[in-house]
């Protein structure tokens, strides 16, 4: 098995290509050990030192490091651990666990229909390539509040794709947006 790293825009996050399927559909982000209980490969990813931060995509795991830790001293513990968890076909998410939906509701305008397209269709497909994600979390008063996830959460440039990039998007096509915020 070959895992691929690339950089992302957050030097704080490294982002592993196992060659293979991570997550059937969705992807989960893990701030720490104890919300990674329903993922064993995010379990075994939060024993190594250093590691705070465990992001599943579809067919990429983004991995956070602490502060003040260089990348080549763990790197070669991560790409064991994936390479061990895949190697032993054991599962990314536990069976039955369910994953936080991005889905929308019936009862959404069509404004928030029109938001939540533009986000799945050009924003979260952008921002997994940087390993990261965004999700839509609720449209009040003319301000689109998104959560910033994976690679994206933390990330020196974040503000500046949320202002230059997101919130120009939504109000070229969105009439009704004045405003993207971070949650």
């Amino acid at each position: 098995m070959f895992i691929q790293t690339e950089t992302t825009p957050n030097p704080a996050s490294l982002k592993f290509l196992p060659g293979r399927e991570v997550l059937v559909e969705g992807s989960a982000d893990f701030r720490d050990a104890q919300a990674a209980v329903i993922s064993p490969l995010a379990r075994r990813l939060f024993e190594i030192d250093g590691v705070v931060g465990v992001f599943l995509g579809d067919e990429f795991i983004s991995v956070t490091k602490a502060e003040g830790l260089e990348w080549h001293h763990l790197k070669p513990a991560i790409l064991g651990t994936i390479m061990e968890h895949f190697m032993a076909g054991l599962p990314v998410i536990d069976a039955g666990a369910e994953l936080e939906s991005t889905a929308g509701s019936e009862t959404d305008s069509d404004v928030v229909r029109q938001i939540r397209e533009l986000i799945e269709t050009r924003v979260r497909p952008a921002v997994a390539q940087d390993g990261g994600d965004i999700i839509f979390n609720r449209f009040e008063d003319g301000v689109v509040f998104l959560t910033m996830r994976g690679s994206c959460s933390g990330c020196p440039s974040s503000t500046a794709t949320l202002k230059s990039g997101i919130e120009n998007m939504l109000r070229h096509y969105v009439p009704e947006v004045v405003e993207v915020r971070q949650v």
